[in-house]
């Protein structure tokens, strides 16, 4: 299987793949302002850090696939990628934010170390085409609606323009309305395809739409998904973390609080290290 290396020029690069290592993708789900990413990037940097896990950090410029009209949606591409530029900067991480426009990806790509295309854009040829020319590794989460062996077109998509750079990630499947289900071994049918696989444990535990004019959740088992995907072969977790999720701007109901990861991160750790 390919690892992918993200972040060469930064103080802390990480590779997808690296059988030593797992590798953390964390931050809040949404730019709040640049002191929340600075606190948060700070603490995440420490602790992974203190553990021996690799850190990307990730915070969206633009939520564009909020439920509702008057949803929080972040300060914008321009604002947005310049706060994330002083976080590297200041910590030394690479930087992952989703784009949801083809036009995105070039000014984004000049910031970020990866581009992130969401779930519900994975089958955007332009969007992920864009992604490609970048240069930079491009991370691909399965759409709710896609089989795992169907990512096999999206590689296609990204491979065509000479970037192979890719990494998977896991998110849950549709199960009825505003429900989510995991199938573990996604994560083994994704890793055949020859590229790394990232658990999103957080939006798997997402009630899409539950709350009528805002998605809902079930962070109480993002814990239980991390665990048992790195045990079944993730390379790497994703996470979002708030100090104080229930004021988040953005998926308030899904985000772990960042002073609860240290339990969940040494045990993934240890997990992670006995199976590879």
């Amino acid at each position: 299987m390919k690892s992918v290396t993200i972040g060469t020029d930064t103080a802390h690069p990480v590779t997808l793949g690296d059988r030593a290592r797992l590798v953390l993708t964390a931050g809040p789900c949404v730019i709040e302002s640049r002191q929340l990413c600075f606190e948060v990037a700070g603490a995440l940097r420490e602790l992974t850090g203190r553990l021996g896990i690799g850190l990307v950090f990730k915070a969206s410029f633009d939520k564009a696939n909020r439920t509702g009209l008057d949803s929080f949606r972040g300060p914008g591409l321009d604002e947005g990628l310049a706060i994330l530029a002083a976080v590297r900067q200041r910590f030394g991480v690479p930087l992952v934010s989703d784009i949801h426009l083809p036009d995105q990806a070039a000014p984004a790509g000049r910031v970020l170390d990866m581009l992130q295309i969401p779930a519900f854009l994975a089958r955007q040829t332009d969007l992920l085409v864009a992604a490609a020319k970048t240069g930079r590794p491009v991370q691909v989460k399965k759409a709710q609606f896609m089989a795992p062996g169907d990512m096999r077109h999206v590689i296609a998509k990204i491979t065509a323009q000479g970037n192979d750079q890719i990494v998977l990630v896991e998110r849950g499947t549709c199960f009825g309305y505003h429900q989510l289900i995991c199938d573990m071994t996604s994560i083994a049918q994704m890793r055949q395809l020859g590229y790394p696989v990232v658990m999103d444990a957080t939006h798997a535990t997402q009630q899409p739409g539950g709350l009528g004019g805002a998605s809902g959740g079930s962070p109480q088992y993002a814990g239980l998904l991390a665990r048992a995907a790195v045990a079944a072969g993730a390379d790497g977790l994703f996470l979002e973390t708030h100090p104080d999720p229930a004021k988040g701007l953005s998926d308030a109901a899904s985000m772990l609080p960042l002073a609860e990861l240290e339990e969940l991160l040494t045990t993934c750790r240890d997990i992670y290290r006995a199976v590879r």
